[in-house]
């Protein structure tokens, strides 16, 4: 079981991405969600969740994602929020579409592409090749840096 990982798989734009399953704390529809001035830009804004505040990123701004996902009617109740934890703070990140839980060996993580859809490398773990595409791994500790985290993290008061 230590050389394998379980991922959270969801689509963002044209990719798929994969999330470590420890790092997510639950999956939830897409919520209203409250704006908040001087937010930076990536960041949605809030929405409530059992009481509690949870800010929301938005991974297409952050990575500069222009094309959605492309959606049948069906499949909007596949999109809504991850709520992942980062350093004990809950940050809702909007998906397109939530994939599955998938199960691979570490052994099948290669180093990124040099050009892969242009987000940055620092956010990337790995990619897994899969039916004749690539699942990113995410990185979520290097997704914002300690001052962004900060800034997030005030966005809950």
């Amino acid at each position: 079981m230590a050389d394998q990982l379980q991922l959270v798989t969801f689509q963002l734009g044209e990719e798929l991405y994969g999330v470590d399953i420890l790092d997510v704390k639950e999956i939830v529809r897409v919520q209203a969600v409250r704006a908040i001035p001087n937010a930076p830009s990536y960041v949605e804004g809030i929405f409530y969740l059992r009481n509690e505040i949870i800010p929301v990123v938005n991974l297409h701004k952050r990575f500069a994602i222009i094309k959605p996902a492309v959606k049948d009617d069906d499949e909007d109740l596949l999109s809504g929020f991850i709520i992942i934890d980062i350093e004990n703070m809950k940050i809702g990140v909007i998906i397109d579409r939530v994939s599955r839980v998938v199960t691979i060996e570490k052994t099948e993580i290669q180093a990124p592409p040099q050009m892969l859809t242009g987000i940055g490398s620092e956010y990337i773990q790995g990619v897994v090749r899969q039916d004749g595409g690539y699942l990113i791994l995410l990185d979520i500790r290097n997704l914002f840096n300690p001052k962004e985290l900060q800034k997030i993290a005030g966005l809950r008061k």
